[in-house]
């Protein structure tokens, strides 16, 4: 998406199509008003006459507009001034996108940073250019017939104060990033189990690394290498598969220092999960080939950092596998080792995630990191505790989980954080390994991050459960693109507290 900033008077912008934000039960907006006043009162007299319902969300096209620049006015809801907050304006600017990509117009003007809300111009544009990346995507690559394609292509911010025009360019370009991030997640995620496989994923990345012009070192390490490795408990998931299982590394070198420590997002990639011998139930198998969503999470993370370049150091590692039922697969009560040298029970071979992750997580270590993030729809407790909002978060560092919960809240794309307690560890106990992979049904989602943190003894670790929060069931069926945004953010959160602590020095 391209965009730009403008901080001439709304009423004489020329566009297509001038969205703007209107308020229920409450005075226009600044913006707002200058249009008003050019146009005769056109917007104030179709809210006191009731022909259009500001309440959040509405949305209402006005075909011509005497007195503007514009050729059409797109009016959006913001509700109740006092109850517009962060989430009314994400719902208001989903809405708007929404209502725009529906027109046969390639550029537009939105006027949304004078929103008045706890947060700056940078944030309010970023949030609009990454909501209309999410409105132009379009996932019909299978369709014989495609739909056509929305025509929107530009979109311009328009804001009230030339100080603020700065702050918008950089938002903005941090949104267009996200966004297209997001849309890459949500592409792999959508892709059927026939076509996104571990050898698919590799590809992938190496695509990216190709791409990026020497800025992402790629390593793809086959089963060969990974049974030299020691990896045994990620192999141990992909013996039922005709798919060869991968772990896919991808280092991005962005600090001044090329030796400062990196942060290291690590993503559960179950191209498809059958359940394995303990097969799933047959009735919405199908969205199992979203098992991936860490993986994609991870994908869609690195596109946004090639994009805006943080200096920073980070390392990327999806660990690939398809869980399928055969004579060669895992049984229950199997025995794996892992690559720390752990063994453990397989009880149930649908518990799975953990045992890719675990030896990814040992990978890690190598790389002596400053901080790891692993990404994984790993329970449908985590469904039960959250429901479809919030992402479940775990981790062994207190600073570290308020960091990610931070840059959940900055990115809207927010994470609730679960204990971690020690007496949830003996619920793995097992009477023939180290550990058992399932702890019963009692705090799954916990009891599986416990699992984890066996393998995290020696670096910052949290765990992002998603299994709520990576894709849409239903008529709505597709995966979400979460949680790039969060992810986006703690990297450059991290950016910039290393800035600052080069400057105190």
């Amino acid at each position: 998406m391209e965009f730009s900033v403008q901080t001439a008077n709304p009423a004489k912008a020329e566009t297509a199509c001038l969205v703007l934000p209107v308020y229920k039960d409450s005075e226009l907006l600044p913006a707002v008003a200058k249009l008003d006043d050019a146009s005769e009162r056109l917007i104030g007299q179709l809210l006191e006459r009731g022909d259009f319902d500001a309440a959040l969300g509405n949305t209402q096209l006005i075909s011509f507009a005497p007195g503007l620049g514009a050729e059409r006015l797109l009016l959006v809801g913001l509700g109740s001034r006092d109850k517009c907050q962060e989430a009314a304006l994400i719902k208001a600017l989903d809405a708007a996108m929404g209502a725009l990509v529906k027109l046969p117009v390639d550029e537009a003007s939105v006027a949304f940073t004078d929103v008045p809300l706890e947060r700056d111009t940078a944030w309010k544009a970023r949030k609009t250019l990454e909501a209309a990346e999410r409105a132009v995507y379009r996932f019909d690559r299978f369709k014989s017939a495609p739909a056509p394609r929305p025509a929107l292509e530009k979109i311009t911010l328009i804001v009230s104060d030339a100080a603020q025009a700065s702050s918008a360019q950089q938002g903005a370009r941090v949104g267009v990033a996200i966004g297209q991030g997001i849309n890459l997640a949500r592409t792999l995620g959508n892709l059927p189990g026939n076509v996104c496989t571990p050898r698919y994923l590799a590809e992938q990345a190496e695509a990216l690394g190709h791409a990026s012009k020497g800025m992402l070192a790629v390593e793809v390490l086959d089963e060969e290498a990974l049974e030299a490795l020691g990896a045994g408990s990620l192999l141990s998931v992909g013996r039922g598969s005709a798919e060869p299982s991968r772990l896919i590394v991808m280092q991005y070198q962005g600090a001044e220092d090329p030796s400062e420590a990196p942060h290291v997002l690590v993503g559960k990639g179950i191209t498809f999960d059958t359940g394995g011998i303990s097969l799933k139930p047959g009735e919405g198998m199908d969205e199992m080939k979203f098992d991936m969503g860490g993986a994609a999470g991870v994908f869609g993370t690195v596109q946004a950092v090639l994009a805006i370049k943080p200096k920073i150091n980070a390392v990327f590692i999806v660990a690939a596998a398809e869980n399928m039922p055969d004579g060669a697969a895992t049984k229950p009560g199997d025995i794996v080792k892992t690559l720390k040298g752990l063994t453990v029970e397989v009880l149930n071979t649908d518990a799975e995630g953990r045992l890719v992750l675990c030896d990814a997580l040992t990978y890690a270590e190598r790389f002596a990191p400053a901080s790891v993030i692993d990404i994984a729809t790993l329970t449908g407790a985590a469904i039960v505790a959250l429901g479809h909002h919030a992402t479940g978060l775990l981790s062994n560092d207190d600073d570290l989980a308020l960091d990610v919960l931070d840059a959940g809240e900055s990115a809207w794309d927010r994470a609730w954080h679960l204990p971690l307690w020690d007496e949830y560890q003996e619920q793995l106990d097992s009477n023939f390994a180290d550990l058992a992979n399932i702890g019963g049904r009692p705090a799954g989602t916990i009891t599986a991050a416990c699992f984890l943190s066996r393998f995290a003894e020696h670096f910052p670790w949290a765990h992002l459960d998603i299994a709520g929060t990576a894709w849409h069931s239903g008529k709505q069926k597709g995966a979400t693109g979460r949680p790039v945004g969060l992810l986006t953010q703690y990297l450059l959160d991290r950016e910039a507290d290393a800035e600052v602590e080069t400057e105190t020095k």
